[in-house]
């Protein structure tokens, strides 16, 4: 290169599934040629259901409107806010006011680059939840903060211990928080809700909850925004991929107070110039779906967890069968005969790599979610019950 990359890119490095899965298609072209079946990815959470009909119809009939297709505000458009606020008073009891207290976003993840931009300074200090999503870390890194992870524990159940994290708070800017959390299946409750709202007003930081699972494997939704008090500190983000099937579409949205959700439409709305208006129409469409959706939604997740249990339970790991969102999280045993003899990996990440080059399975290694990931492993429920069956079987036959 004749320029060195900014500075601020220095301590980011590709993201692991996406070189992972250049390595898995590599694979797979040499599987091809010898006659064998591609990998057996249950990797990645990207659900493979069809979205809601009606959204699918809307976007085709909208899209061959002529006029649909110019700029649009960045806001979003009356009809999306609205249905957003709807959608969180019918489910969460929350009332938004759509005008002023939600934002549309292409997709929960860019909110989190977004909202590290509006409100961190660079040497500011950042809470990061290890294990984690790892674009909260590298969202942070981007805004040259000082990343300071707080630990989650299986034996704490997998919520913060909050002597820890008081300890950890002083001086903090934001906090970055995921119930139910990504990636051990741990739910959310009213109590750490309200825990979290208390510690963000005392010590004046900014929780900012990533909220995508509330409705895979539960029936009850919740909103740390309906906590008295959350307004003054908290912003939620929340998006269509996982509970509507439309993670390609790229829909999210922030809520909170009129003053902060302002000030990401000030980083926003110098990044892009709207959302296509006919994916907005339709994405009004998927909110209006009633609890009929979710349930025959939660319905397959079920059949599909029980599934991914078996595969664990063949491999002697350790996991909460009643675990919620898209994944079953699991601990390695130290003594499978799948580890054994591999010093130069973590314990789930040996796992994995034995799996999937003697079986031709991909699960996730937990080490990529922070150090308290790395006994552990994750399967992704985004594969119908018979490809996880297939690959209990080719796991089976390489043990």
């Amino acid at each position: 290169m004749i320029i060195e990359p900014a500075q601020r890119t220095g301590g980011v490095k590709e993201y692991y599934f996406s070189r992972k899965l250049r390595e898995i298609a590599a694979m797979n072209r040499d599987r091809t040629a010898l006659g064998r079946d591609p990998v057996i990815n249950l990797g990645i959470g990207a659900p493979d259901g069809m979205p809601p009909s009606a959204a699918v119809e809307t976007l085709v009939s909208e899209a061959v409107k002529p006029g649909n297709h110019a700029y649009q505000p960045y806001v979003g458009i009356p009809e999306l806010r609205r249905a957003f606020s709807d959608w969180y008073s019918r489910y969460y009891g929350e009332s938004l006011d759509p005008a002023t207290e939600i934002q549309p976003l292409t997709g929960s993840k860019e909110g989190i680059l977004l909202i590290s931009m509006a409100f961190v300074n660079k040497g500011d200090k950042v809470l990061v939840p290890d294990p984690g999503y790892p674009t909260y870390t590298s969202a942070s890194r981007l805004a040259e903060a000082e990343i300071v992870t707080y630990g989650l524990m299986e034996e704490n159940g997998w919520m913060p211990d909050w002597d820890d994290l008081e300890a950890r708070a002083q001086g903090a800017r934001v906090m970055w928080v995921n119930y139910p959390h990504m990636p051990t299946g741990a739910p959310a409750s009213e109590e750490l809700f309200r825990r979290l709202v208390d510690f963000g007003l005392r010590y004046k930081v900014l929780i900012v909850n990533d909220n995508p699972y509330s409705f895979i494997l539960n029936d009850r939704p919740l909103s740390i925004l309906s906590v008295p008090g959350a307004r003054e500190c908290c912003l939620e983000l929340n998006s269509l991929s996982k509970a509507h099937n439309m993670s390609g579409w790229r829909i999210g949205m922030v809520g909170g107070s009129q003053e902060l959700v302002s000030e990401v439409l000030k980083v926003k709305s110098q990044m892009d110039s709207g959302m296509f208006r006919p994916l907005q129409l339709a994405a009004v469409e998927a909110l209006s779906q009633g609890p009929e959706w979710f349930a025959a939604l939660n319905a397959g997740y079920r059949l599909r967890r029980v599934a991914a249990g078996r595969i664990f339970d063949l491999l002697g790991v350790r996991y909460n069968a009643e675990s919620q969102g898209l994944f079953l999280w699991g601990k390695v045993p130290e003594d499978s005969p799948l580890v054994k003899g591999r010093t130069e990996e973590t314990l789930g990440e040996r796992l994995s790599e034995a799996v999937l080059h003697g079986a031709g399975v991909f699960i996730t290694p937990g080490f990529i979610f922070g150090r308290n990931g790395s006994g552990y492993v994750r399967i992704s429920l985004c594969a119908p019950v018979e490809t996880l069956e297939k690959a209990y079987d080719r796991i089976r036959n390489v043990l």
